[in-house]
C-alpha cells in the first residue's frame, strides 16, 4: 500500500514552527529543523523575529548552515554570521559548491573572510579568487566552477570509464560539455544520448553541437531569459577565447528571478529585497523616511499648484470636494501604465524600435478610458451639485489628466531606463507628481477659466 505526504505551504510551516518556538522546546526545534530543506528554513527565519532566529539557528548543524545563508537576505545572513561559531563557518564553506561556496565567502565581514578564507584550503581559496575578477550581475559572478567537461574524439565507454573513476558528478548535471583538444567549447552530450547510445560510438557522434554556450559577461537577466526561452536546464559558461571556465543551471536561475522580482516589487516603495523585515524600529524608520521625504516635497509641489487658485476654491466650494477625484483617476490610469511598460522594460521588450508605437497605443487607452469615464463623473457630479457645467468641467479635467498620464506612464521609465536609473525605484513619485500637478492644474484652470 502506497501512502502519500501532505506538502504544507510556507504558511503552514511558518504557523508550525512559531507553534514549537512557543513552547521553547529544544528537541521540537531540532526536529523541525532536520525535516526541512535549507530553503525552508531560511524561509522561515526571514519571517521570525531575532530572538526567534536564534533558537532554531543554534540546532542548526554546520554541514547545513552554508546552503541556509546563501537563502536568505543579505541583511538576515549579517545577523546570523554574529551568532556563528568561526569554526561552525569554516565547515559550512568546506560544505557547499564552488557557487555557493563563493557567495557565502561574499557576504563575510573583515576580518571574518580573511580568517575563513586561510583555512578552506588552496582550491576553495583559488575558486573564490577567480570569482571576485566577474563583475556582480553577469553569467561569471552566477556560475559554477563545478563543470564536467568530455573530448569530442573519444568514445562514450571512455567517458564512462571516466565518470566512474570519478566517483561523483556536479550537482544539477544534465548534459556533459564537450570541448576540443584545446578546452575550446564544441556542444554539449545530454545523459539521455549518453546513456542510450551504443558505448563504441563517439561523443562527436551523438553529442548536441547545437549546444548553447554564453559569454561570462552576459547579464543575469539576459541569461534568465535564454533559459526560459531555450527551456534549458543548464549552460556552459564561455571565457572570451571560448573555452569553459563553468556551468549555470536552473537553480541558479530560478534565484535571479526571484531577485528580480523582489527588488521590482520593493523598488515601488524605495526599498530593497535585502531589508530584514525584523530590522530595528529606528533602521528601518531611517530608510524609509529618505522616501518620505522625497514623497513629500512632490506633495508641497501640488499644494503649491492648488495655492495659485485658491480665489477660485474660495468661490466654489465644490471644487474642494471634487478636485480627488481628478488626481486619483489619474493617479490609477497612470500606474497601470507605468506597471506595464516596466514589465516590458524587465523583460526587453521594449526598444527604440517599438517605443513609439507603445506610447501611441496606450495614449488611445487613455483617450478612451477618459471619453468613457469623463461621461460618468460629468453626470454625476452635475446631479450631485445641480451644475451641469461644473460636471462638464471636472469631466474635460479628467480626460486631460488620464491622456497624459498615459504619456506620462510610457515616457517616464523608458527615458529614466534611457539615463540608467531603476524605473522600478523613481518612476511611482515621478508619476505621481504629474498626475496631481496635470489633474489640479486642469480643473481648477479650467473652473477659473469658465465658471467665474
Amino acid at each position: 500500500m502506497t501512502s502519500s505526504i501532505q506538502l504544507e505551504n510556507s504558511k503552514q510551516l511558518l504557523d508550525r514552527a512559531s507553534k514549537i518556538l512557543e513552547k521553547d522546546s529544544r528537541i521540537e526545534i531540532r526536529e523541525l529543523v532536520h525535516s526541512l530543506y535549507p530553503a525552508e528554513t531560511a524561509h522561515i527565519l526571514e519571517a521570525l523575529e531575532p530572538e526567534q532566529r536564534a533558537k532554531i539557528w543554534a540546532v542548526i548543524p554546520p554541514s547545513v548552515m552554508g546552503e541556509i545563508l546563501v537563502e536568505v537576505n543579505v541583511e538576515v545572513g549579517s545577523g546570523l554570521l554574529k551568532i556563528t561559531d568561526r569554526k561552525d563557518l569554516i565547515a559550512a564553506c568546506e560544505n557547499l559548491g564552488s557557487d555557493n561556496m563563493v557567495d557565502l565567502l561574499h557576504v563575510l565581514p573583515e576580518p571574518l573572510l580573511s580568517q575563513v578564507i586561510e583555512t578552506i584550503g588552496t582550491n576553495n581559496r583559488n575558486r573564490f579568487e577567480k570569482a571576485q575578477g566577474y563583475d556582480e550581475h553577469t553569467a561569471g559572478n552566477l556560475m559554477s566552477q563545478d563543470v564536467l567537461t568530455v573530448r569530442a574524439d573519444v568514445t562514450l565507454d571512455v567517458v564512462a570509464r571516466y565518470m566512474r573513476l570519478r566517483g561523483k558528478i556536479p550537482a544539477s548535471t544534465d548534459s556533459l560539455v564537450v570541448v576540443d583538444r584545446k578546452e575550446q567549447f564544441q556542444g554539449v552530450l545530454p545523459l539521455s544520448q549518453f546513456l542510450s547510445h551504443d558505448p563504441h560510438k563517439k561523443v562527436a557522434d551523438v553529442m548536441d553541437a547545437r549546444g548553447t554556450g554564453v559569454s561570462y559577461r552576459m547579464h543575469n537577466r539576459d541569461v534568465a531569459k535564454l533559459f526560459e526561452q531555450r527551456k534549458l536546464l543548464s549552460v556552459p559558461v564561455l571565457a572570451d577565447d571560448g573555452k569553459v571556465i563553468g556551468r549555470i543551471t536552473m537553480d541558479d536561475v530560478v534565484g535571479v528571478i526571484r531577485e528580480e522580482a523582489d527588488h521590482s516589487l520593493m523598488g515601488m516603495a524605495g526599498l530593497t529585497e535585502e531589508h530584514d523585515m525584523f530590522s530595528p524600529v529606528m533602521t528601518s524608520a531611517k530608510r524609509r523616511a529618505v522616501w518620505l521625504g522625497i514623497n513629500l516635497m512632490t506633495a508641497f509641489l501640488a499644494a503649491w499648484v492648488i495655492d495659485l487658485f485658491e480665489d477660485t476654491i474660495q468661490q466654489i466650494v465644490a471644487l474642494a470636494v471634487l478636485m480627488p477625484i481628478v488626481a486619483s483617476m489619474g493617479g490609477i490610469a497612470g500606474s497601470q501604465t507605468l506597471t506595464l511598460v516596466i514589465r516590458g522594460l524587465a523583460l526587453q521588450q521594449v526598444s527604440t524600435s517599438n517605443a513609439v508605437s507603445l506610447l501611441f497605443k496606450e495614449v488611445s487607452v487613455g483617450l478612451v478610458n477618459g471619453l468613457i469615464w469623463s461621461v460618468v463623473v460629468a453626470s454625476v457630479a452635475g446631479f450631485w451639485f445641480h451644475d451641469m457645467h461644473l460636471g462638464l468641467l471636472l469631466g474635460s479635467a479628467m480626460m486631460i489628466n488620464l491622456v497624459c498620464a498615459a504619456l506620462s506612464g510610457v515616457a517616464i521609465p523608458v527615458a529614466l531606463d534611457r539615463l540608467g536609473i531603476d524605473p522600478a525605484l523613481a518612476g511611482g513619485v515621478l508619476l505621481t507628481t504629474v498626475t496631481d500637478v496635470v489633474g489640479f492644474m486642469a480643473f481648477l484652470g479650467l473652473a477659473t477659466l469658465f465658471l467665474l
